[in-house]
């Protein structure tokens, strides 16, 4: 597990924060969470992060505004942008990899992470 990729998952909502967690560590992954933007600013700025799982919706600094902070730290980090809203505006998404909506369920969110590392890959 210590060569397992870190992932990041930023949101508000602690019950969904700490299911996110539990089933990303199933899946193999290590799991940093933190519950605002400030603070997964931070996490990032202190830990080697693979990937951002972020959470759109959340008080203070919304997760447009914290993609885009940690887009001018680590321009080349994948970042997963949920949320509970159908068709968020291009504006929204701008500065993500990739958007999914919640409802999509646990086998989308680890099939978008996959997406997200391979995509990395080199050609």
């Amino acid at each position: 597990m210590q060569n397992s990729p870190l992932i990041l998952c930023v949101d508000d909502e602690s019950v969904g924060l700490r299911i996110r967690s539990m089933l990303l560590e199933r899946a193999g992954y290590r799991v940093l969470c933190a519950p605002d933007g400030a603070s997964g600013l931070s996490l990032l700025e202190a830990h080697p992060v693979e990937a951002v799982i972020l959470d759109y919706s959340m008080p203070g600094m919304d997760g447009d505004e914290v993609a885009r902070q940690m887009r001018t730290m680590r321009p080349d980090l994948p970042i997963l942008l949920l949320s509970a809203y159908v068709g968020l505006p291009a504006d929204a998404t701008a500065n993500v990899s990739l958007y999914m909506t919640k409802g999509e369920g646990a086998p989308a969110l680890l099939a978008n992470l996959k997406r997200l590392f391979s995509d990395r890959s080199p050609q």
